[in-house]
């Protein structure tokens, strides 16, 4: 049986890819699509690749038929979903929110980086964490949750921290990182990481021919990382804007302990088994490192690891999609997951071999 979706926010970049998906998806029938901006816009006039595809019309966000979906994705800025969740929750729909104000679990850590108390700390307290590989435990729980009729909400992880963190997090947690010494991450993204509304710095004859650091030290993005890596205080993360459409790499600089191989061969093993049952992780051999081109328009990550012996030094470094597996496709694999469908349900492509 299909159950009904709705995207709020449908006409974003994260939106549009979750729509893309979700049209294609064998389990949840896509009914509602929103915007405000375009209510009244058919899809396929603001984005003819839809031509065909679909017949759905932008929406506004206040569409009464939302309360009808059974599934709710939150496509929404950092704020608004503080608004939107609480209601569709209550009345028993799983709600996937893809912005920030689900995923830091302290509220004062959330009003300290976003400027704004957050008003939902009940509901904050009861979200999953959208990160399957790393929090497979909360969306099961949250799957059981759902099974008896209750609404359920997820707080799905940012794109930076599901690069990150997918590439740090078994070297951490293994005990193979050296504790209390800072961690160094240098990440760079495709302009859509920035957003649809366009801005000096993602102006095309800005953005274009041209690399640029930007949130140095400052980057919200910091807090969930840490969060994740439980590495409180010791993260110093560096973002970079490159000029593609989108893709997302993330390195790494680990600190090894003491006592840890510096064997990589041992290393890539240690990762593989790590992530021996994740249908979307692969850990490259020896020598290879990833690209972008390789996961762009899949839900897949990839992650390469070498190590600089005389610093002591492991370097993993992980490659997505950030539309992808750091925003829609990761979303739509926490949705099934709670829903208790195949994780790879709708998301079983691979990315294009020349791009």
């Amino acid at each position: 049986m299909s159950m009904k979706a709705a995207i709020v926010g449908a006409a974003g970049f994260a939106g549009i890819e979750l729509t893309r998906i979700l049209l294609a998806h064998p389990s949840f029938d896509l009914a509602v699509i929103t915007s405000n901006e375009l209510a009244g816009t058919p899809l396929a006039t603001e984005y003819p690749g839809f031509t065909g595809a679909s017949d759905l019309v932008f929406s506004a966000h206040d569409n009464p038929e939302l309360d009808t979906c059974d599934v709710v994705f939150l496509a929404v800025p950092h704020t608004a979903a503080l608004a939107m969740a609480p209601r569709h929750v209550a009345r028993g729909a799983l709600v996937v929110d893809l912005s920030a104000d689900f995923r830091l679990k302290d509220p004062a850590v959330y009003e300290q980086w976003y400027k704004t108390p957050h008003t939902e700390p009940e509901l904050l307290a009861e979200a999953a964490f959208g990160l399957p590989e790393l929090f497979g435990e909360g969306l099961a729980q949250a799957a059981e949750k759902r099974a008896t009729g209750e609404g359920v909400l997820v707080g799905c992880a940012g794109c930076y921290p599901t690069a990150t963190s997918l590439a740090a997090a078994p070297a951490i947690r293994l005990g193979l990182v050296a504790p209390e010494v800072p961690i160094v991450v240098d990440a760079i993204s495709g302009v859509t990481g920035a957003g649809k509304k366009c801005t000096p710095r993602t102006h095309f004859c800005f953005a274009d021919e041209n690399f640029e650091a930007y949130g140095v030290a400052t980057h919200r993005h910091t807090p969930e990382i840490e969060q994740i890596l439980g590495i409180d205080g010791r993260l110093v993360f560096t973002p970079h804007l490159a000029p593609a459409n989108r893709g997302l790499l993330s390195t790494v600089n680990l600190p090894l302990a003491q006592d840890a191989s510096t064997d990589v061969a041992e290393i890539i093993d240690a990762y593989q088994k790590f992530y021996v049952v994740s249908s979307f992780v692969t850990v490259l051999g020896e020598g290879q490192m990833p690209k972008t081109t390789s996961v762009v328009g899949t839900n897949r990550a990839h992650i390469g690891l070498a190590v600089n012996k005389p610093a002591r030094m492991l370097i993993a470094i992980g490659a997505i999609d950030n539309l992808g597996k750091g925003a829609a496709s990761q979303a739509v694999q926490c949705a099934n997951i709670v829903c208790g469908l195949p994780e790879t349900a709708g998301l079983e492509g691979f990315a294009l071999p020349v791009v």
